[in-house]
């Protein structure tokens, strides 16, 4: 179930500030490179999306993996990251796109976007981000540390623009109407397997409240 105020709260006592986006900047700052590999649902920030955002290298199975955010449906914007990221990943045009319609995207046109590196066919996942961390893990940790640094400086959001993100998305939830919106789809079996889950970006398509 979506509990704001909770993830909110644990953000503050690992940060300082009660702030999702800046909770996963600081996985986007540790000195190892990260790298997901997903093969089911991402959406938002407390189903995964930003999460996986915030790791440097995505990578997903095709028929399996689906990226979403569903945040907009309620009347917020993303708060943990994704304004940041998928504006810098995809552009513009396509940021605009895949935020908007809070609609779900599959591997295969998340890749073409840029919303990851690379789709796999699943049986094929989980050996080629192996072999990759394994290959990356021989190379020189100083050479590699510089790298990520240096990447990070021409690529990561400066950390005002990521708390701007989660006030906005706070001040969203205060003023009741994202809350009644989820209220809504929650009474509609949103992050429920039986409920909207499994269609959630037809669901969101469609609602009307």
């Amino acid at each position: 179930m979506l509990k704001v105020a909770e993830y909110r709260t644990a953000a503050a006592k690992l940060t300082g500030e009660p702030s999702i986006a800046l909770l996963f900047r600081r996985l986007s700052e540790t000195k190892a490179i990260t790298i997901a590999q997903i093969a089911g649902r991402v959406r938002g920030s407390g189903s995964g999306s930003e999460f996986v955002l915030a790791c440097d290298m995505r990578f997903a199975s095709l028929g399996r993996a689906i990226f979403g955010q569903l945040e907009v449906a309620t009347g917020v914007i993303p708060g943990g990251r994704a304004v940041q990221h998928l504006s810098r990943l995809m552009g513009r045009a396509r940021a605009l796109e895949v935020i908007a319609s809070a609609d779900d995207y599959d591997a295969g046109l998340a890749e073409r976007y840029g919303w990851i590196n690379r789709a796999l066919p699943d049986k094929e996942l989980g050996p080629y981000v192996a072999a990759l961390a394994h290959r990356i893990a021989r190379f020189p940790l100083a050479g590699l540390l510089t790298l990520k640094e240096r990447v990070h400086a021409i690529n990561l959001a400066p950390e005002a623009d990521f708390r701007r993100d989660s006030e906005l998305f706070g001040e969203g939830f205060r003023d009741g109407e994202a809350k009644r919106r989820t209220g809504l789809l929650l009474d509609r079996g949103l992050q429920t397997r039986s409920g909207t889950e499994l269609n959630l970006g037809r669901v969101l398509g469609e609602f009307d409240s």
